[in-house]
């Protein structure tokens, strides 16, 4: 359905990455990968957000790293994903994210991110103006970031049986944002929504999705056409 496009980022940084839809759709939305880069299942993601209306871009954001990076859930995947990750400075993965939203050319664009994308969907929202909603997936370390303010509506999902994000970072994060929408599905770990996982939760996935594409539609709705 989607095709690999070429952007640049405001530091002139080109990078890859996955767009689906098209520009007469009523939403616009960038989908931020996990630790395994923009691989087979966030391509699908973008598929599936396309066919509810939405244009989506997805940035390749290890292309600062190393290119054409597509990992699998293995514990190598899992390690090499997080090198990855750690050579690239936050400043100039918000660059990539903004580049995505310039290029998919609407006044309201929202954000949806996955594992390390679910907490760069929340610092997007908090240090960038270019939002006009964000929503997170079992994204890690929120909790020790809760002193920023998100500058959009925020919505956030978590496992119940995610070990990766202690029940104390839900707390802590419900207790200083109270005005944020906070989900805990029972039973469900860390990457309950991708089904390549074995943590997959059909269930669980089914109702993220279905409040994640209630709660953009309702953001993104005052400029859609």
């Amino acid at each position: 359905m989607g095709q690999i496009i070429t952007l640049k980022a405001a530091d002139g940084h080109e990078f890859s990455a996955y767009e689906a839809g098209h520009a007469e759709m009523p939403y616009a939305l960038v989908v931020v990968q996990e630790i395994f880069g923009v691989n087979g299942h966030i391509r699908h993601v973008c598929d599936i957000f396309a066919e509810h209306g939405f244009h989506v871009i997805a940035p390749a954001l290890f292309d600062r790293a190393e290119r054409g990076v597509e990992l699998g859930y293995e514990k190598a995947d899992i390690q090499t994903g997080l090198a990855l990750r750690s050579q690239i400075p936050l400043a100039e993965t918000l660059l990539d994210l903004e580049a995505s939203a310039a290029a998919l050319g609407k006044a309201d664009v929202g954000i949806i991110g996955y594992c390390w994308g679910g907490l760069l969907a929340w610092e997007a929202s908090c240090r960038t103006d270019r939002f006009a909603a964000a929503v997170s997936w079992y994204g890690g370390g929120i909790a020790s970031r809760v002193a920023e303010t998100p500058r959009c509506p925020v919505q956030l999902h978590f496992g119940e049986a995610d070990t990766s994000i202690p029940h104390t970072d839900v707390s802590t994060i419900r207790a200083a944002h109270p005005e944020i929408e906070i989900y805990v599905y029972d039973g469900a770990g860390h990457g309950f929504g991708c089904s390549q996982r074995a943590s997959f939760d059909p269930e669980a996935y089914k109702l993220a999705q279905k409040r994640s594409l209630a709660f953009l539609e309702e953001h993104l709705g005052a400029h859609a056409r």
